[in-house]
């Protein structure tokens, strides 16, 4: 039974889409914000924090501009939620907006902002952007 709610975020990055691109998709790059540490084989990822390993499969990737997740506890659960960041560039602006798609527990989705803002801030330092 899928309970977990959708939620979705945007923050405003100050850096090049290709770039930013990196710190998505890449084990180096995730490892500089996202976890202590990262490695993948193939599709599978291996996320380590504090000496503890989720391991997610790449659902998708469109280089420069999005790379889907899914966590594997909740593939071999069944279900169906994943976790997407995806570069929008306004066309007239030209700003540079990440934007987050993840699920959560109804009454965690605000803890899961909070880490999602914590996340961000780490890359926006990374980058040079905060």
């Amino acid at each position: 039974m899928d309970d977990k709610e959708k939620f979705e975020m945007e923050f405003v990055i100050h850096a090049s889409p290709s770039l930013l691109y990196q710190y998505l998709s890449t084990p180096s790059g995730l490892s500089e914000w996202f976890a202590d540490n990262v490695n993948s084989r193939g599709e599978l990822f291996t996320f380590i924090w504090d000496g503890s390993e989720e391991k997610a499969k790449l659902l998708s990737k469109k280089s420069g501009e999005r790379i889907k997740f899914r966590w594997l506890v909740d593939e071999e659960d069944g279900y169906s939620y994943f976790f997407e960041m995806r570069i929008q560039v306004d066309e007239i602006t030209k700003d540079v907006s990440l934007m987050i798609t993840d699920f959560s527990e109804e009454d965690e989705i605000e803890e899961a902002k909070m880490l999602w803002d914590n996340q961000i801030s780490s890359l926006k330092q990374v980058l040079g952007s905060a």
